[in-house]
């Protein structure tokens, strides 16, 4: 890959973007890459929790400006026309970071320095963030002109109270991560990358130990709970625990509970 280093540790796998001279700028091989690898990643059944992260100062800077070549050339082409291939465009970057949601595995950002643009989009498509105390965030596409459309309005909105993600986007303002915390967009703070990457990876440890069908089966009620009434998605899970809940998990847990060992679960099947 050129934009992301890639480590796997046991069942936990780390994608680092290493582009830290343009501060991790989003070029056209980040939106290609990311979703490819994660694809990769979920087919490995061995694979239980994701860690994203920066390397050099920052998270990210957000898209870079290369990415925009292709957007200001279909300003020069005909109206109708550039306007749908401007949606085919805007939805394909979205694809990226929705892959974060689809698999099957938690996924942990680990965000220091600056998250800024795409950035913020990215962050809250994960499933939790630790952060360093240091970090500053910015949903920055009001000040170039536009609506953020890769993700933040959608999903920060359901993690923040509304009026607060409505500020930032209408005024586009750095905000701290002490801020983003009292928010509840990011679960911890840290002093530093090396701290906030040791936590990430600890936490991701300590999911990894747990069975891998229940934390899917989680990551899938609590999305589905979102975007859902209560009462189908008490359904929802009814139906997923009638399915899926197997003895061999359940009783693997309550024993090394009982015994006090820590309990040892089968990997998925392959090809997910």
């Amino acid at each position: 890959m050129a934009f992301f280093r890639q480590s796997i540790e046991g069942p936990v796998a780390h994608l680092a973007m290493n582009r830290p001279e343009k501060a991790n700028g989003m070029s056209p091989d980040f939106w290609d890459e990311l979703p490819a690898a994660v694809e990769e990643l979920a087919r490995n059944a061995a694979i239980r929790v994701l860690v994203i992260s920066g390397e050099g100062k920052h998270f990210t800077g957000g898209m870079d400006l290369t990415s925009f070549n292709a957007i200001a050339g279909l300003f020069e082409q005909e109206p109708a026309r550039a306007a749908f291939a401007m949606r085919e465009l805007i939805l394909k970057l979205q694809n990226t970071f929705n892959a974060l949601e689809r698999a099957r595995f938690p996924v942990i950002a680990a965000i220091h320095g600056a998250c800024i643009g795409a950035g913020v989009d990215m962050a809250s498509a994960c499933d939790i963030r630790l952060a360093s105390r240091d970090a500053v965030f910015s949903i920055e596409e009001i000040n170039i002109g536009m609506a953020a459309d890769v993700g933040t309005l959608q999903r920060m909105s359901k993690l923040v109270a509304p009026g607060i993600v409505k500020e930032l986007a209408y005024t586009g303002r750095r905000f701290s991560a002490p801020e983003a915390q009292a928010w509840g967009f990011v679960n911890s703070l840290h002093d530093g990358h090396d701290a906030t990457l040791a936590a990430a990876m600890d936490l991701a440890g300590e999911i990894a130990a747990r069975s891998p069908l229940a934390i899917a089966g989680i990551k899938k009620a609590v999305d589905y709970a979102r975007d859902h009434t209560v009462a189908d998605s008490l359904e929802q899970i009814a139906t997923w625990n009638a399915a899926m809940l197997r003895p061999a998990d359940l009783m693997g847990a309550l024993q090394a509970k009982m015994s006090k060992k820590q309990a040892v679960f089968e990997d998925l099947l392959g090809g997910g």
